[in-house]
């Protein structure tokens, strides 16, 4: 299997940042898994899907209630 085949999950933190992490290893303290394993690219196309706002969910929430 090259580096291409391999899985990926993609996590999400408390601040609602993504990223993508080995399929079958321990997600790190603080993440928690979105969606089911799949292709690097596949994972990154998904992200890009679900990361429209750049900016961490308490800034976020700081930011709407000065508006």
């Amino acid at each position: 299997m090259t580096e291409a085949d391999d899985l990926y999950t993609i996590v999400r933190n408390h601040e609602h940042q993504y990223s993508i992490w080995p399929a079958g290893r321990e997600i790190p303290a603080g993440w928690e898994p979105v969606g089911d394993p799949a292709a690097r690219s596949a994972c990154l196309d998904r992200i890009g899907e679900l990361w429209t706002d750049m900016r961490p969910a308490s800034l976020r929430v700081l930011m709407d209630q000065g508006a």
